[in-house]
């Protein structure tokens, strides 16, 4: 099985770019073509201003406060593949991880936040004991990525 998120990271790109258009788009027609004129909604031209700055603030970080990545799984070969990366307005180094199917140990899932910080920590057999990996953040996939990735494992990790 092989698949990635990038469906859903070009989506959270594409809703970046238009909140940043839209609010550059306010700027430029509040403060320097002064064509919107306030009181907008009975609200104050700093009040108005100070709202979108907290929309566009909650917009741009989310990704970023969720640990949002980038995620491609492959289990094709004789090995287990991770690859990924941090998304955001400051994208991340990318990360791989390349397990063996016979020395794959186990995983652990863990939630953070009631859930809405979930990641997937890999572990690997070597001769010197069990290899821990740095944990790979699933926030970003769909219950169904979620759901095969989950199954995936499951069917190679020891009983």
């Amino acid at each position: 099985m092989t698949f990635d998120n990038s469906r859903t990271i070009i989506s959270l790109r594409i809703k970046l770019f238009a909140a940043t258009v839209l609010f550059l788009t306010y700027i430029v027609l509040t403060y320097v073509a002064e064509i919107i004129k306030f009181p907008l909604l009975g609200l104050s031209i700093t009040a108005c201003t100070l709202i979108l700055v907290a929309i566009y603030f909650v917009i741009a970080f989310y990704p970023m406060f969720l640990n949002y990545q980038f995620i491609s799984y492959s289990d094709e070969d004789d090995s287990i593949v991770f690859r990924y990366f941090t998304t955001g307005i400051v994208g991340g180094k990318k990360n791989s991880i390349e397990i063996k199917k016979t020395s794959f140990k186990g995983y652990k899932v863990e939630s953070k936040l009631f859930g809405l910080v979930q990641s997937i920590t890999l572990f690997q057999q070597f001769r010197e004991g069990v290899a821990k990996y740095p944990p790979v953040y699933i926030s970003a996939l769909t219950k169904e990525e979620k759901t095969k990735i989950i199954r995936s494992l499951n069917s190679y990790s020891p009983r």
